[in-house]
């Protein structure tokens, strides 16, 4: 019997169920959320093979997908891990991410997989950074860029990344850089187009760095406005919305190819939450079916088959473009 549990129903959580429901191979979804009544209503709203549970303590799955506020990511990974599980999280917290890199020794003794930062960004991204990289022989940069929020919680972790140190890989060591820095203008593809960007406290070279051994550059950066960053520091100054409508992503790999160099620049565009969703549910997938065979905690830059990835997120309307020409950093 194929079990998958998602904890977390928000906006990414909810999509992630009624993708994993569309898969034949998964027979029951268990779902639990903070939020009273919320497990019962996407309960009620889905097929019947979705049950809410009581408890996050009480999961009896294969695979628990975690899509739940920044924060909370490593406890519930701890304890998926106790009970036999494997653990895919859709955080992108620097937070969240480190602890759940922490765990690959103990889910390696256990012969489970913790995957990581499987979201839109990080997630996405890092499957571009990937795919872009069959483009050389050996990868020198990695530059990402992201823009848009998900949702509630996500606009919540957009804010609190403004305000948070960035963390830069330069020439074999991590260094911190302050978050509101590096002004950058970044084209998106369309309908974002261009916008400011800025350091802050993203996770993608957490997952980066590991996975390209020899990189001597990665970054990350943010779409901002002047206010956000006047704000950053203050507590958010209204609601969320609901959802915070298209966002994107762009990455730059730069390296050498024979006797040069070369700049392959790939992007993709979409609802964030969506997005991450897709990606989060196609991981959660092919932990079941047993194509990520890999055992430990690692993000997805760590794929091998960057070609079917794609495939697969492009078929649920997850489509990435390539740029033409060379972007700046």
């Amino acid at each position: 019997m194929t079990r998958v549990g998602v904890v977390g129903l928000g906006n990414v959580g909810a999509r992630v169920v009624r993708q994993l429901l569309a898969n034949a191979a998964v027979e029951t979804v268990q779902v639990w959320d903070a939020k009273p009544g919320r497990a019962a209503d996407v309960v009620a709203t889905m097929e019947e093979c979705t049950e809410a549970v009581r408890s996050p303590d009480v999961f009896d799955v294969d695979v628990l997908v975690i899509c739940t506020e920044s924060g909370s990511h490593v406890g519930y990974a701890k304890s998926a891990l106790d009970a036999g599980a494997h653990v895919v999280s859709a955080g992108d917290s620097i937070a969240d991410v480190r602890g759940l890199l922490d765990l690959g020794a103990e889910a390696e003794v256990r012969g489970l997989s913790v995957v990581a930062g499987a979201g839109m960004a990080p997630g996405l991204s890092c499957i571009l950074a990937r795919h872009a990289a069959r483009h050389f022989d050996d990868v020198e940069e990695i530059h990402v860029f992201k823009a848009g929020t998900g949702g509630p919680d996500c606009a919540r972790t957009h804010h609190a990344a403004l305000s948070g140190d960035a963390i830069d890989w330069r020439d074999g060591s991590y260094v911190d850089r302050r978050g509101r820095s590096g002004r950058e203008l970044v084209w998106f593809p369309d309908p974002l187009g261009s916008r400011d960007c800025y350091r802050g406290a993203l996770a993608d070279a957490l997952l980066l760095v590991p996975a390209f051994p020899g990189v001597e550059r990665v970054t990350s950066r943010i779409s901002a406005t002047r206010r956000d960053r006047l704000t950053a520091l203050l507590p958010m100054m209204r609601k969320p919305h609901a959802d915070g409508g298209p966002g994107a992503i762009r990455v730059e790999i730069r390296g050498r190819q024979g006797n040069g160099r070369d700049v392959v620049v790939l992007g993709a565009v979409d609802h964030p939450s969506v997005a991450a969703a897709t990606v989060a549910a196609v991981a959660a997938e092919r932990v079941l079916d047993g194509r990520w065979r890999k055992r430990g905690a690692m993000g997805l830059a760590s794929i091998d088959d960057s070609v079917s990835w794609l495939s697969e997120l492009s078929k649920r309307g997850v489509k990435a473009a390539a740029f033409e020409g060379a972007g700046s950093n």
